[in-house]
This record gives structure tokens, sequence and C-alpha cells, in this order.
């Protein structure tokens, strides 16, 4: 293994910076060039004001590299970069070309981007889950990038919008792995409190290491909601995903799980290995390694699409756990119990560190100061602080600005729909709203007099009726867990300021939503009834990267939804939407009137002049994909 662990992955551009994170296993100097055809751009040392080093091991940093340019960067055009190496001051940098051969595309030296004026092809998803046997989409994108010769193929960036990780599910040979990591590694480890053990070292050596964390997890008074619920016969724990037998813990279990999911290079640190004993636990253990063998197979690719073409990403449930803040009820069950609030608390540090830091390292320059006082680890037994911390943790919970936009053309507003919730007026147990008011008046304000908006919000705006019904009867019946009752519109004020912005004469004419989450694909055209003027909305969904709903129960709901829904139905009035004229698109290659796709893959949507899509398709994983067709209004 070189000194590499993870990237450089490409985050943040623009004309006059460029952000670049990786993960090494030595303290590293670097010196960095851009290069436009045989013209170098920049070629010189990065700075100590440009480079922040994050030591979360002994033999692991993280750097985020934010390099600033003299004179802007051409636009429309591929720039070149590559990063020189140097392991002490003074030494010759090797290039990533001798550390990192796998992210250079065929046929160059070292890899590239292309800084788009237009916002003219996006590719976005989510859901990346390792030991689902689906393809990852992330090779298409690989594909992609290398198929586009002319401009315009080019991708303008690409959008990760949710569960970049599955925290909260984890196969038992991904957890070995991350077990080997930490070890090779000397990833920190940390003190608990509230559980059965006391120490993240612990983790390793309870009884029934694998598939049996649930046991583990806390459990406290008001948990009834949360710890009774049934779906198939899964009991669900405090931590409502029903995989949380493999839940991660620890802040090394998360950095570790990150560095598996980013890069080829730390799976030379695992060792071939069957940890459990029960003869159907082992058929799965078994069942699980054979596809994330396959996974692993393809993280070269993976990894060099992450280096090619600027990358943004925001969180969703499984990147912190399952259900989270779903209710005001699980935030008073989950906040309350210290084991829980610093599992939580490790998953959103994780975050930080690997996915929000690059979209715009700016607002988090606070955190990142104090993520410098807890790893700066002056003991020999290389454990983080619990006061230092827990004090992190809070400020975390308490930070307001994981949002963001860019101002492309057109602007680009990523929302945050995990920490500003609208909780319930009515019952702590009912779904809270995805964005409380002052949030939803801010992201008003950020669209009002924009032409044309694209926005990201994890939870498609407008989703699948049925789905959303039946999301609405469990939460009648005070059991919103058991469906993950979490869309837009389950909460009356959230969905009723949210459709109020499409109404205000000055909103964008042209509004694309971008969404993942559901584990399917599809598109619609969205409306205003009985409005000459109307904005033209388009609701475009797509999920997973690696995940996929179980297909014969889509199918269903599919027609159920079609046939109850339908254009003269009398049920369209008893929804929130009945204001808006919903007009499903059609995807090309399935039956006549089928919406929804199944497929693993990744999302490509081509804009106008003018900010309307184009084109509105879905690349599946492995190849091929659909189109989804404009059809007459219903």
């Amino acid at each position: 293994m070189g000194p590499a662990l993870a990237g450089p992955i490409l985050r943040h551009c623009a004309p006059d910076v460029l952000v670049l994170w990786l993960a090494t296993s030595v303290k590293a100097n670097f010196v960095v060039r851009v290069m436009d055809g045989e013209d170098c751009l920049i070629d010189r040392p990065v700075t100590d004001d440009e480079l922040i080093r994050l030591r979360v091991g002994t033999r692991a940093w993280l750097n985020l590299l934010t390099i600033t340019t003299d004179s802007p960067l051409p636009r429309d055009t591929r720039l070149d970069y590559d990063l020189g190496l140097a392991r002490s001051p003074g030494e010759t940098p090797e290039w990533i070309r001798d550390w990192a051969p796998h992210l250079c595309p065929e046929r160059r030296e070292r890899p590239g981007f292309t800084l788009k004026s237009k916002l003219d092809r996006i590719l976005h998803g989510s859901c990346r889950r390792p030991h689902h046997p689906a393809t990852d989409g992330l090779i298409r994108v690989d594909d992609e990038l290398h198929n586009a010769g002319r401009l315009e193929d080019v991708p303008s960036l690409l959008l990760m919008t949710g569960d970049q990780i599955y925290a909260d599910d984890v196969a038992g040979p991904m957890l070995h792995a991350i077990q080997c990591v930490i070890h090779q590694l000397g990833l920190y480890q940390e003190t608990l409190e509230g559980a059965s053990l006391s120490h993240s070292r612990e983790l390793t050596s309870v009884a029934n290491a694998y598939y049996h964390r649930d046991e583990l997890l806390p459990e406290s008074e008001f948990n009834e909601a949360l710890t009774e619920r049934f779906f198939g016969g899964v009991r669900k724990p405090v931590f409502t995903t029903a995989s949380a037998g493999n839940h991660l813990i620890s802040f090394a279990e998360i950095m570790a799980m990150y560095l598996l999911v980013w890069s080829p290079e730390p799976w030379a640190l695992v060792t071939a290995a069957e940890p459990v004993n029960d003869p159907d636990e082992l058929a799965r253990y078994r069942r699980e390694q054979a596809i994330l063998d396959d996974f692993r197979r393809g993280l070269p690719r993976a990894s060099r699409a992450l280096a090619n073409v600027p990358v943004y990403m925001i969180f969703d449930d499984h990147d912190v756990t399952d259900d989270w803040n779903l209710s005001a009820l699980w935030e008073t069950t989950a906040y309350e119990h210290p084991f829980s609030r610093r599992i939580i608390g490790n998953a959103l540090l994780g975050y930080l560190l690997c996915q929000g830091w690059g979209n715009q390292p700016e607002q988090f320059r606070t955190l990142i100061g104090d993520c410098v006082t807890l790893f700066d680890v002056n003991n020999e037994r290389y454990e983080l602080d619990k006061a230092t911390q827990d004090d992190l943790i809070d400020q975390l919970f308490h930070f307001r600005h994981w949002h963001y936009s860019l101002p492309t053309s057109p602007r680009l507003v990523v929302l945050d729909t995990r920490t500003h919730r609208w909780r319930s007026e009515r019952r702590r147990s009912h779904p809270s709203g995805l964005m409380d008011w002052e949030s939803l008046t801010d992201f008003q304000q950020e669209i009002i007099g924009e032409q044309a908006v694209v926005v990201v919000s994890a939870a498609p705006m407008f989703g699948v009726k049925l789905i959303e019904l039946i999301q609405s009867v469990f939460t009648f019946f005070g059991k919103p867990l058991l469906v993950d009752a979490e869309n837009w519109m389950a909460h009356r004020g959230a969905a009723s300021v949210l459709l109020n912005i499409f109404r205000h004469p000055r909103t964008p004419r042209h509004f694309v939503i971008l969404s993942g989450d559901v584990h399917y694909s599809f598109a619609y055209d969205v409306t205003l009834r009985h409005q000459h003027h109307s904005p033209q909305v388009w609701q475009i969904t797509s999920s997973g990267i690696k995940n996929e709903f179980p297909n014969a129960l889509l199918e269903w709901l599919d027609r159920l939804n079609r046939w109850l829904f339908a254009p003269w139905s009398p049920l369209n009035w008893f929804t929130q939407r009945r204001r808006m004229r919903i007009s499903p698109r059609l995807p090309k290659g399935r039956d006549a009137g089928e919406r929804l796709w199944n497929q693993s893959g990744i999302g490509d949507v081509r804009l106008d002049d003018e900010g309307s899509p184009t084109v509105i398709q879905q690349l599946n994983a492995g190849g091929g994909g659909t189109v989804f067709r404009q059809r007459k209004r219903d």
C-alpha cells in the first residue's frame, strides 16, 4: 500500500479555488500542478494556509487542500491536475501516477476536470450500500467521464444526495475489514459512557461481536414506539434500522468505513477471516463476502470517478442512523442517552470530515478548529479525550449551516432536511416536517428573484402518492417508524409553506428538484392548477447508486398508485398537493403507463440555457438505462 489511503477526491471547484480531499498514511507535504494542455497554470508547493491536516490515527491523516489561484482558471476546457506527495520536507515528490495510478483516465498521465460555465449536465444519485448485490453506480459515472468527447457531454458536477455510507447497516465482512483498518492504521479509540462496555477497544472482544450489536445499543424510558415495531418479522431496536446487528459505534469505525468505501487502497490491510461460528451466520457472512468482493473489484473505477469530476455531497439518514430525527420522540430517545448521543455524534463527525467539509470549506472553519483540538493526541494511549469529544459533538448538534448553495448558472441550492426539523404540534411520535418554518423562509429568500434554480432535497418533494398515503395511515395509528414516514407532505405546516413557495410570484420560473432516498427512480412535471403563469417544476429522483427496492412490491405499488390516483380519482382532492398538477414521465422500456424505474445506477439531467431539462434519464450501473419521456399531463 502506498502513502495514500483514499483520494484525492475532487470537491468544490471554481475559477479561483480548487478543493481536494485525501487521506494519507504519512504526514505529507504537497506540490500542486494544474495544466491546460501543455500550458502549466499552477506549479508550486501547497502553502500552510492552503492545507489542513488532521491526524486521526497513528498512521492516518486527513488532508483538505484549498488551492487558491493567482489568476482565474479557464472555463469550458479540460484541465489536468496533479499532486506531488513528499513524506518529508525537501524530499522529491511522487506524483499521482506513482502513488495512485488507478485515478488517471486511460491514456492520460493525471486526473482532470472541466469548469463548466453552465450547469448543463448533472449526474446525481444516492444510497450506495456496499453489500447490496446491485452493481455500483459510480462505475457508470466513470464510463460517462471516459466517453464524454464533446464539451456538452462533460458533466458539470456529480451530486451525491444522501446515504453515501450506511453506518447503521453494515455487512459482517465489512465490519471485519473495518476492524482490520482500525488496527493497522492505529485509528484513535475512545472511552464510552452509558453502555455495557467502557471503551471502543472492547468492541472486538465482546461476545457475539458480529450480527448482535443491537444487544449493546441503549434503551430508554421513552423508547416504546422505537423498540417494539415489527415489519416482516424484524424487531427494531432503539436505533430503528432493522440491521442494527452491526451498527457502527466508534469514530474509528466510521472513519475506517469511509476509507473502505472511497478507495481500494485500505483493502490491502484486510485479512481473510470468518469470525463467526453459527452456521446460519456463517452462510450469511459468506454471501455478503461474495458481494463485497465484487464491490472491491469496482473501487478503482469508482474512486477514479470521484477524482475526475467536481463532487458535492449532503447527508441523509443512513449516513448517521436510520430514521435520524424522524420525530420529536425519536430525538428525545436518542439524544438523552449518552451512548446513543455519542454514536450519532461520531457519525456526524465522520460526515463533517469526509463529506461536508469539502462542499464549502469556509463554512466549517470553527468546527475544524475544534477538530484540531480533539485530534491533538499527545498521550501514549492514543485515544480521544472524552470531554473534548463530547464538547465537539455538542457543537455538531447545534450547527446550523450544513446546507449550501453554489453561484452556478442556474444556481444550485442544497437543502439540509435532517437537522432543521419542524416538530409535530399534534403528537411527539408523529413525523417532523423535513424543514422548519425559519429554514423554509431562508430557502425562499435564497431563490427569490432567480429565473431558474436547481434544488437538492434528499427526499422527493413530490413523491408517489400511494406510498405517502400508506405512511400517513401508519402515522395515524402511531407507527410512523414502521414505514419510515419521512416525506414533505407528512407534516401539514411544512407542506403548506413549501407549496406556498411555489405559488409566490417571484419564485423561479424553472425549478428543478433533484432527490434520492427511495431506492427507485422517477420524474414528474409539476405546475400550479388554475394559474396562467405557473412556474415549471420538475421532480427528478434517482436512487440508488447501489441499492434497489424489492421489485415485486414496487410493481404492485406502481400499479395501485396509477389506479387509485388516476386524474379522475376523487382521492386526489384529499392530498395536500391538490392545487398542483403532477404529470409523471414514463420510463422508456417499461410497460405502458408504468412510472417507476428500479435499477441501481446514476441519474443524468441535461439543462438548456434557461435551466429547463432537455433530457432526464437514469443510467443503469451495468449499462443501458432509460429516458423519462414527457407525456400528456393528467
